[in-house]
C-alpha cells in the first residue's frame, strides 16, 4: 500500500490511535494554533476507501485544543479526549455535534487519557495540574485522584497486563507505577535526568516499559523488577521524544515520535537497533500508533497539519507460499 495521507486543515496533530475495532479506523486529535491559543477539533478518519484513501467519518470541534484520545474497549463507537481547558470529553460517533459526556475536575490542561485494556470499564487522566484522575463513562465525578507527582503530567498508560495497573510520566523527571486500589504509588523511578513525554508498556513482557526523554533525546528500556539502571538505551533522535508505542505484534519493536520531524522504528535485540525512520512529515511529530489488525501498518500526526498511513516493509508480515 502506498503511504495515504490526510490533512487536518487549520489543525495542528497531537495525537492518534487505530479503532481497537475496526482495522481502517483512526481518531485524530488536533489544536489551531499549535495547541497554543484556539479551537480543537476530533477527525473519525476511515483508511483505505474513498478517492483519496482517506475519508472523514466524523469531525468534532471543542472550544480548545485537543492534546490525547482514546477508543473506548467495549464500544466501537465512543472515544474520549483530553482537552486544554481541563475538561474531558466522550463522544459517540454515531451522533452529531455534541459530546454524549463531559467531565471538568482537572485545574489546567489535560495532556492524556487511556481507556483500560483488561477490564475496559474504566480510564485514566494525566492533567498539567500534576493529577492523574480515574473515570468510569457512566459516573459523573472521578472516582480516584493520584497526586504523587510534583509536575506536569504527560502521558498515563494502563498495563496491557495487569487490570489495576497504570504507569504515568511526568516532568519531573519521574515515572511511577500505581494500582487502584491503593492511593500511593508502587514505584517511583527517576528515569531520565530532563522531562518525561511519554511511556509504555511491553505488550509481552509484563515488567517491561519503555520511556522518552525530552532534553536527553533517549528512550530507556526498562525492567520493573531491577530499577538500578535501564536495560536498554536508544540513541538517535536529535530532539526531544513526545511519544512512544512498543509493538502489539512484536516485543523487540519499539516506535517513537519526536520533535526533530521523524517517527523511528527500533528493534532491541539487533547491535544497530535503529531499523527504520519515517522523515515525510515537515514539522513536530507528536503522534504514533501500530494498527492492532495490520502488522507493520503504522500512522503518524504531526504539526505540519498531516496523518500519515503506511506499511513499513520491514515489519509486513508475509506468508510465505506453501510448497
Amino acid at each position: 500500500m502506498p503511504m495515504l495521507r490526510f490533512r487536518t486543515e487549520g489543525y495542528n496533530g497531537y495525537s492518534l490511535q487505530f479503532s481497537p475495532f475496526i482495522e481502517s479506523k483512526i481518531s485524530c486529535a488536533t489544536a489551531a494554533n499549535f495547541g497554543l491559543v484556539g479551537n480543537g477539533r476530533l477527525f473519525i478518519l476511515n483508511a483505505g476507501v474513498g478517492p483519496n484513501g482517506v475519508q472523514i467519518e466524523r469531525i468534532y470541534d471543542t472550544k480548545d485544543g485537543l492534546f490525547d484520545c482514546s477508543w473506548s474497549e467495549v464500544n466501537e463507537n465512543q472515544v474520549v479526549t483530553a482537552c486544554g481547558d481541563g475538561s474531558i470529553m466522550l463522544w459517540d460517533t454515531t451522533l452529531m455535534d455534541f459530546p454524549i459526556k463531559k467531565w471538568k475536575e482537572h485545574q489546567r490542561e489535560v495532556f492524556s487519557v487511556h481507556w483500560n485494556l483488561i477490564k475496559k470499564d474504566s480510564f485514566v487522566s494525566g492533567s498539567w495540574d500534576s493529577a492523574i484522575k480515574l473515570w468510569r463513562p457512566e459516573v459523573s465525578q472521578s472516582l480516584s485522584t493520584f497526586s504523587e507527582h510534583t509536575a506536569c503530567i504527560y502521558s498515563t498508560i494502563w498495563s496491557p497486563h495487569n487490570p489495576d495497573i497504570f504507569g504515568s510520566a511526568s516532568g519531573d523527571s519521574t515515572f511511577k507505577i500505581w494500582d487502584v486500589k491503593v492511593p500511593r504509588s508502587a514505584q517511583t523511578i527517576r528515569a531520565h535526568n530532563s522531562e518525561i513525554l511519554s511511556l509504555d508498556w511491553n505488550k509481552y513482557q509484563e515488567n517491561v516499559i519503555v520511556t522518552g526523554g525530552s532534553v536527553d533525546r533517549m528512550l530507556k528500556v526498562w525492567d520493573l523488577r531491577f530499577l538500578d539502571r535501564e536495560i536498554t538505551c536508544l540513541r538517535g533522535h536529535r530532539y526531544a521524544i513526545r511519544r512512544v508505542k512498543c509493538s502489539p505484534h512484536d516485543g523487540n519493536i519499539i516506535a517513537s515520535a519526536s520533535y526533530d520531524m521523524t517517527m523511528r522504528l527500533w528493534n532491541t535485540t539487533l547491535t544497530d537497533p535503529l531499523v527504520e525512520m519515517h522523515d515525510a512529515h515537515t514539522e513536530f511529530v507528536l503522534g504514533v500508533d501500530f494498527n492492532l489488525y495490520i502488522e507493520g501498518q503504522i500512522s503518524t500526526c504531526a504539526w505540519d497539519e498531516h496523518v500519515h498511513i503506511w506499511n513499513s516493509d520491514l515489519l509486513m508480515k508475509r506468508t510465505l507460499p506453501v510448497t
